[in-house]
């Protein structure tokens, strides 16, 4: 063992408490930022999780594309749909339709007769129904014959901008089957200024 070795370090080579002081802080200060980032790392984890969870069993996340739901539905809103094949007469609902989800209210269901008229005004079971929620009426594009019968497990459907949308009322699309519903429209997500939970 070398005199170098062997040497009682000298008061000089100490550090000062308030030098360790600094470096507990410092290190004090590393392990809360690391504790902070983790808890982000595993909320942001848990978020992600809970949405996919969400939005692939409860929920269905539908941007809008087109007018055929105005006023009720504006173009690039954002709305949710509950999954759910319990229906009934005046949901928006979501269905599939040639590989896209299309948004349509349900005017009838099975059993249920149909009638509209030249000015656009609906009957059903032969009462003319009242449609709050329509800025106007129109029989617009119509190729099927009244009065209509609703086929067992089907749905009427028709979009409340009746002069535009594409519907039940034309055997392009037809009667929704029960199999293509998707859901419910229960909440408007976009924009901020017209969100509501809706029917």
């Amino acid at each position: 063992m070398t005199d170098k070795d062997s040497r009682i370090p000298e008061l000089s080579d100490i550090p000062s408490i308030a030098l360790l002081r600094e470096e507990l802080a410092r290190e004090e200060a590393l392990h809360s930022i690391r504790k902070k980032f983790w808890n982000i790392v595993v909320i942001l984890i848990v978020a992600a999780a809970v949405t996919a969870v969400i939005s692939t069993r409860l929920l269905v996340l539908v941007r809008i594309n087109g007018n055929s739901m105005d006023p009720t539905l504006k173009d690039e809103e954002v709305v949710f749909l509950r999954q759910t094949k319990e229906i009934e007469t005046g949901d928006v609902i979501g269905f599939y339709y040639g590989g896209k989800i299309l948004l349509k209210r349900v005017i009838g269901v099975a059993g249920d007769q149909i009638e509209i008229d030249k000015e656009g005004k609906v009957s059903v079971n032969g009462r003319i129904i009242e449609e709050p929620y329509l800025s106007e009426t129109n029989l617009g594009k119509c190729d099927i014959e009244f009065p209509y019968k609703v086929p067992q497990e089907m749905f009427f459907v028709l979009g409340d901008n009746r002069a535009v949308s594409i519907d039940s009322r034309t055997r392009t699309i037809g009667c929704v089957e029960l199999d293509q519903v998707v859901g419910k429209v229960v909440l408007r997500a976009w924009p901020l200024g017209r969100m509501e939970m809706m029917r």
